[in-house]
């Protein structure tokens, strides 16, 4: 006979926690700390999506609850829509990635003719962002060609193909060749070889919010009550309402209308369906040719032979098979991570209604959850930690900009790699960088002298032994604790400061 176990780790294991720590407790926890309404997570072990888990409301006014089904902006996520379908074009010969952009569009500046197709894709052409415009409103309509015209006297960056700057400009160009590849919308060519190819039935652009078989619920009329009548109601598909935090509270955000961020922020969909579209990006259903998938799927190279971990929207950290891409837009947040080591095979896709909400350290948490191998090594209750796409070199170097740029000062660096070769020993790269303000420090030992053990504030930045670099910093939220001062105003403050430097530190986008 054979006696068969149960798993209680890893793949199968129905223990789904980290640290000894449940997965809803760290997304209830995350959401109370950053006010986040409503949340959808989808867990992939490819081919499964054997988690897909709403927490909180979709619509804080009316009500409406977060589901399986409530369908969020994708936000920049969308970009990686838009690089499929170039990819597609590409391979069906209809688009080659060397051709100058001139080819394809009329009237651009004259230094913007020569740049490729490629250097669009790579985010290398220099060319500005139309949301850094004066004037930009993400929640007004515009025609690409009003956009185009918002930075076209914006001298370029740099000079095309030597570095990487993230720029919607980029993107909605890159939409608007496959439109002239194609032959028909960009809208109508990511539906037809993307969308409806892969029967995402909650995947969509804002125009097509009408085709919803929705139950109308207003503010004046909160409730449901067509399900009791008719099963189409039953469990609906409804968009998600978003929301800012401001000093006040949390405020109700205008209709995002995604339109006008055409080819980099434009996709709406429900987590599950990220999930699904995400497993067919493993293999050869949307892009046909390895080749031509770790065209998009690796760390780019520049025409300078610079080599930059990021491309097209993702970004590459130094984990085998780990990619992520992220954003924000007014209203949502929203985080995709793909761990596609044959090994391993975990996706993570979150999706919530509060922007600019950071989701990396959960996302990462929640996916050591599903493999110990996945997680940072760190107590994650008092650090919080990301995966950095750089060296430590970089990633300090990155550091330290940022500080000098927010006028931090910085008060000493603890090299402990180059301490270790002094000494005669060996040991991967890790170096602490010490800093902060003193008029803010004082006054949290004014209120207590003891927290001076845990001042100036310290950000770490090393090399495990599988060659994964991390950026490291207290949970001076959590730390402040010991010292009964979890309520004193500056807390916070500080603490997002330490996760934003964490998060500039870590990322190129």
């Amino acid at each position: 006979m054979n006696i068969l176990t149960l798993p209680n780790e890893g793949r199968g294991s129905f223990r789904v926690e980290y640290q000894g720590i449940p997965i809803d407790r760290m997304i209830v926890d995350f959401m109370e700390k950053e006010s986040i309404p409503g949340m959808t997570l989808a867990i992939v072990q490819a081919p499964y999506i054997p988690r897909i888990v709403g927490y909180g409301v979709s619509n804080a006014q009316t009500g409406q609850l977060a589901s399986a089904k409530t369908i969020w902006p994708a936000a920049q996520i969308s970009q990686a829509f838009n690089a499929v379908a170039v990819m597609q074009l590409f391979e069906r010969g209809r688009l080659k990635l060397e051709s100058p952009v001139s080819q394809w569009l009329d009237s651009l500046p004259q230094a913007w003719r020569a740049i490729t197709v490629f250097e669009l894709l790579q985010h290398a052409s220099g060319i500005a962002d139309y949301r850094d415009s004066a004037g930009f409103d993400a929640q007004k309509a515009y025609e690409p060609a009003e956009l185009v015209k918002m930075v076209a006297k914006t001298p370029l960056a740099f000079e095309p193909g030597t570095d990487v700057k993230l720029s919607a400009t980029n993107f909605l160009l890159l939409a608007q060749i496959v439109e002239k590849a194609a032959g028909q919308s960009y809208h109508d060519f990511v539906t037809e070889n993307q969308i409806r190819y892969l029967g995402l039935r909650r995947t969509m652009f804002r125009e097509d919010f009408p085709k919803l078989d929705n139950e109308k619920i207003t503010l004046e009329n909160p409730r449901h009550s067509l399900f009791t009548k008719e099963g189409r109601f039953i469990d609906p598909a409804e968009p998600a309402a978003g929301t800012r935090l401001i000093p006040d509270g949390l405020v109700a955000t205008s209709p995002f209308l995604s339109g006008t961020l055409k080819g980099f922020a434009d996709i709406w969909a429900s987590a599950e369906d990220i999930s699904t579209w995400d497993i067919a990006l493993a293999g050869s259903i949307l892009i046909e040719k390895p080749e031509n998938r770790a065209l998009i799927y690796k760390p780019t190279v520049l025409a300078s032979g610079k080599v930059v971990p990021a491309m097209a929207g993702w970004q590459f950290q130094h984990h085998r098979g780990l990619m992520d891409i992220k954003g924000t837009v007014p209203g949502y947040s929203a985080f995709l991570s793909r761990f596609t080591d044959p090994n391993e095979l975990v996706c993570v896709t979150l999706m919530c209604n509060r922007e600019g909400v950071d989701l990396s350290n959960l996302a990462r948490r929640i996916a050591s959850a599903f493999g110990k191998k996945l997680a940072s090594g760190v107590d994650d209750e008092l650090f919080y930690t990301q995966e950095s796409v750089f060296d430590v070199a970089e990633s300090v170097l990155r550091l330290r900009g940022a500080l000098k740029k927010m006028g931090i000062p910085v008060f000493a660096t603890f090299d402990h790699g180059k301490n270790a070769e002094e000494a005669g020993m060996s040991m991967a790269p890790a170096v602490v960088t010490v800093f902060g303000s003193p008029s803010v420090g004082t006054k949290l030992m004014q209120a207590n002298p003891a927290i001076c053990l845990e001042l100036p504030l310290k950000i770490a930045v090393w090399e495990d032994a599988e060659g994964s670099v991390w950026v490291t910093a207290p949970r001076l939220d959590l730390v402040a604790g010991r010292y009964q001062m979890q309520s004193h105003p500056i807390i916070p403050d500080m603490q997002k400061l330490l996760e934003k430097l964490v998060g500039i530190a870590a990322n190129l986008y």
